[in-house]
């Protein structure tokens, strides 16, 4: 199989320099500057499960795409979806599977606008990772897990070929018939842990430590009813890595959102919270803390632009 992996950053370096290490057939779609520094120096991945360098790994720009890719891996920002759809539109074919690995679900529905929704794959990863001043891709932690599959449920010959080619690869791949499942699971973590992240500006453990459990857990609860709202009641499994995760007093973790805000970048409001809220119907009261967490982060949106041209 073919498979196009859209930018060399935090999720497409890793995951796609693994790939490229099991001798699987990839080729990262990149911008000019990255791929000039993808020729000089290589892929470089810096992680507790291994370290790699992989010198000048295949690259294209979208100028110079066809139709010849079984799989396109989509791991960018929501912000930056509708950029990536442009790019990737040469190379989907008839049987292209797209496999996004974005939080939320919106961008199922857009991706299936665009492309239609036969070759929209559900997925979702679990890792931390960044990318360094010099373009290495530093993993922090010990999970790299990437779940697909289809999103009705079926096991189907695609998502069979995709397993082969994920198999003896350096990161947990896992097919799921519950994939959409197993996405709404994630987002209620995500909304949670970035919700009270950028709320309180600290964390997980600086929140546990200023006794700010009893919000984040009311947000979480918000977050579930939801997704019981919408059909996807999370499983009691579920449930119970969030809530060990959310109220560690030693927890260092910080989601990216707060990341963003920290380094003065757009952030993913309208997906991770916004959609939530459009999906809510009646299953919040008027006043609630997704609501308040998506103001906090609207001001902050509405400041950044005021400020930016400001500057010009």
């Amino acid at each position: 199989m073919r498979f196009l992996v859209v930018g060399a950053g935090a999720l497409g370096g890793y995951f796609g320099g693994r790939l490229l290490q099991a001798g699987r057939d990839v080729t990262f779609l990149v911008r000019p500057a990255r791929a000039a520094l993808l020729r000089e120096h290589g892929l470089r991945i810096k992680s507790v499960k291994g370290d790699a360098h992989i010198p000048n790994p295949p690259t294209v720009s979208a100028q110079e795409l066809s139709p010849a890719f079984d799989v396109i891996v989509l791991g960018c920002k929501a912000y930056d979806l509708d950029s990536a759809m442009e790019s990737i539109a040469p190379a989907v074919g008839p049987d292209t599977a797209i496999l996004p690995l974005l939080n939320g679900m919106k961008h199922l529905d857009r991706l299936a606008e665009r492309f239609g929704r036969d070759h929209v794959l559900g997925g979702l990863c679990l890792i931390s990772a960044a990318l360094d001043a010099d373009g290495t891709v530093r993993h922090y932690n010990d999970r790299h897990t990437l779940a697909y599959g289809e999103q009705d449920g079926a096991s189907s010959e695609r998502v069979r070929r995709i397993e082969a080619q994920f198999a003896e690869v350096n990161f947990t791949a896992r097919a799921s018939t519950q994939i959409v499942q197993e996405m709404w699971e994630k987002w209620l973590f995500i909304a949670t842990a970035a919700g009270t992240n950028c709320l309180m500006r600290g964390a997980i453990g600086d929140i546990v430590q200023a006794g700010g459990v009893e919000l984040t857990m009311s947000l979480l609860d918000e977050c579930v009813a939801v997704a019981r709202a919408n059909g996807h009641d999370p499983r009691p499994q579920a449930l119970e890595s969030p809530r060990t995760l959310l109220t560690s007093p030693t927890s260092t973790v910080t989601a990216s959102m707060l990341k963003d805000i920290e380094r003065g970048a757009p952030t993913e409001a309208e997906h991770v919270f916004g959609d939530l809220l459009q999906r809510a119907g009646t299953a919040l009261p008027e006043r609630s803390l997704l609501r308040l967490v998506y103001l906090h982060l609207k001001v902050y949106e509405a400041r950044r632009l005021r400020e930016a041209a400001a500057a010009h």
